[in-house]
């Protein structure tokens, strides 16, 4: 009877072994022909009800005109709360013939009585429920190690000289101890002093090797806390291109922790394709180097790490691609005038699976360059090559609209603002969530203050941009239920209203972040939201990027030429009972959020 029952299925793969048995023994199977009542209001339900095969609806009591709030089908349960209120408030009923497993109540409460994460599933919040699932899901294993922090780790004791040491002092202790860089102390300071430091200094510099080894120290440290999270060290040492963080608690040094280090925690070849793309020379070395960021993406979605890290590791990866590629075309006498800056979901650090191109080239007012135009539809092309799709909105540095002075740049920033209509506003929502990627990055900071000042309490402006977060509907019905069986537009539906919305509120507040989580948690810190709602808003978004992801994979590996036409779209019947019932979740958590944006902005509707 029970050999069909899915015990791996949340939330029965949270019971122990001996309550997983517990349920297998008492568990009932029952048929239901189409049309049979299953549960009727006011009665009290036999238990939980698994559903093996077929459809189910709970409706309003009574035979006419019922107004049906959820559909359920394989896999799913039903009953729960009615089982334990002690009676129904809806009915239930099979839409077609029906098999259902029905887990008795008594066993029911005797579970979530002794099992407190089976409870929490049932009464917990979304951001709760997401949680649960992480820590539970089959790749456990690699979601504790995204839960990991730097002082789990192998936090080396690092090597320190006093300022005075010789570079041959250094570099025997180095030697002694194994060690392939030191710590200078200078009064209250350290530097740091790699073994190619003390090469370039002898070598290249020519330095005497009675010379104190703290004047060739770098003192700009990278360092991180020991609480933080491992994988964010990676993502430290991809962002800054180094092999070592230094662990600092307050103003106490505690350590070094090391690539190796890291890499022995994760064994992704995320490293390697950094080292690739930072050694590469030529284009086509580049090209070769960025085309192995797919197989990363499916590794990393495959064994289970957050959408989170995932998308701030993918972020780095293609930040330092383009600025390579910026290192290669742009001649170097021009590098110090111009700005590339990266927009929309790239400016973000949102994108994963490569989307169309968002670029956009500042440059110094009077600067003089002939091939300009030239070479950026060189850079542009090559891109392309590379995978990144161009944008069909011509977004890109290829197209003259989007390479500007400062001035002229600012200009259009002040046009589009005070506009805020169509096109307009569509160009300004990719514009303020640009973030520069190679050259002076000076141009483009003077170009967003003065934006930033241009719409100090500037209202209108911020109801009129507020209205796009709720321009498409929520794809819920009146009751709750997911509106459409099949599939649904989640870029709509989900994740372009918290994107938006976010985005606004952040721009009004004048927060710099461009990251939509980052943004959110800058506006919890400042009261502009609510810590609860901060978080599940933050849940939901990763939801709907998970979900689409994992679609996107399917039908790119699917296709012959590697491309997914519907990037957006989810198929409903392609989700299990679990990501369904979340994303029912994730969508009430959006409709909520527009609510909160049409009161904030005075949006009506």
């Amino acid at each position: 009877m029970t050999d069909s029952f899915k015990m791996d299925n949340i939330p029965f793969s949270l019971l122990t072994p001996e309550e997983q048995a517990a349920v297998e023994a008492s568990l009932d199977l029952e048929y239901y022909q189409q049309g049979e009542k299953i549960i009727t209001a006011g009665e009290a339900p036999e238990g939980v009800y698994i559903i093996l095969k077929g459809r189910v609806r709970e409706s309003e009591a009574g035979e006419e005109d019922q107004h049906v709030y959820v559909h359920y089908e394989d896999e799913d349960y039903f009953g729960g709360w009615s089982s334990l209120r002690g009676k129904a408030i809806h009915d239930f009923t099979a839409e077609e013939e029906t098999i259902c497993h029905i887990l008795p109540t008594k066993v029911l409460i005797d579970l979530i009585q002794t099992n407190a994460l089976f409870a929490d599933y049932f009464q917990q919040n979304f951001s709760a429920k997401t949680e649960i699932v992480a820590q539970h899901s089959r790749n456990q294993d690699m979601a504790e190690f995204m839960l990991s922090k730097i002082s789990s780790a192998t936090v080396r004791e690092p090597l320190v000289v006093e300022e005075g040491t010789s570079i041959r002092q250094a570099t025997a202790l180095m030697r002694e101890h194994k060690a392939d860089c030191v710590l200078a102390r200078k009064g209250g300071r350290y530097g740091m002093v790699t073994g190619t430091d003390l090469l370039d200094a002898v070598v290249l510099k020519e330095k005497p090797l009675d010379g104190d080894v703290s004047e060739i120290a770098s003192y700009r440290l990278v360092t991180a806390d020991p609480e933080d999270y491992l994988f964010n060290a990676l993502i430290t040492m991809t962002q800054q291109q180094i092999e070592r963080v230094v662990v600092m608690s307050g103003q106490e040094m505690v350590g070094i922790v090391e690539l190796t280090d890291v890499l022995s925690y994760f064994s992704s070849h995320s490293h390697v394709i950094g080292l690739r793309i930072e050694r590469a020379s030529s284009i086509e070395e580049l090209r070769e180097a960025a085309q192995g960021l797919n197989d990363l993406i499916k590794a990393l979605i495959s064994t289970g790490v957050k959408i989170r890290f995932t998308m701030d590791l993918l972020a780095a990866m293609n930040g330092r691609i383009i600025a390579k590629l910026f290192d290669l075309t742009i001649p170097s006498d021009m590098q110090p005038h111009v700005c590339l800056i990266v927009m929309g979901s790239e400016g973000r650090g949102e994108q994963i699976m490569k989307t169309d191109q968002d670029n956009a080239l500042i440059f110094r007012d009077g600067l003089s360059w002939q091939s300009m135009q030239e070479t950026m539809q060189r850079f542009s092309e090559t891109l392309i090559s590379f995978g990144f799709p161009p944008c069909p909105g011509n977004i890109m540095v290829s197209n003259p609209q989007w390479v500007n002075s400062v001035g002229d740049w600012t200009q259009k920033l002040s046009d589009w603002a005070d506009s805020c209509e169509g096109d307009a506003q569509m160009n300004l929502a990719i514009a303020v969530d640009a973030k520069p990627v190679a050259g002076n990055q000076a141009l483009f900071k003077v170009a967003r203050n003065w934006f930033l000042r241009h719409l100090r309490n500037n209202d209108v402006f911020f109801s009129h941009f507020a209205k796009a977060a709720i321009e498409f509907d929520t794809p819920l019905t009146f009751f709750g239920n997911i509106r459409d069986r099949d599939e649904l537009d989640i870029k709509k539906g989900g994740i372009f209203p918290i994107v938006h919305g976010v985005r606004t509120l952040a721009l009004e507040h004048r927060i710099l972040a461009t990251n939509t989580y980052e943004r959110i948690q800058a506006l919890v810190d400042g009261g502009q939201l609510r810590d609860d709602n901060g978080k599940d808003i933050s849940e939901a978004l990763s939801l709907f990027i998970q979900l689409r992801l994992r679609q996107q994979i399917r039908r790119v590996e699917q296709s012959e030429d590697g491309f997914d036409p519907t990037p957006n779209l989810i198929e409903l019947h392609k989700l299990n009972k679990m990501e369904r019932d979340l994303l029912r979740d994730a969508l009430q958590i959006v409709k909520g959020f527009k609510k909160h944006l049409s009161l904030r902005y005075h949006l009506g509707g």
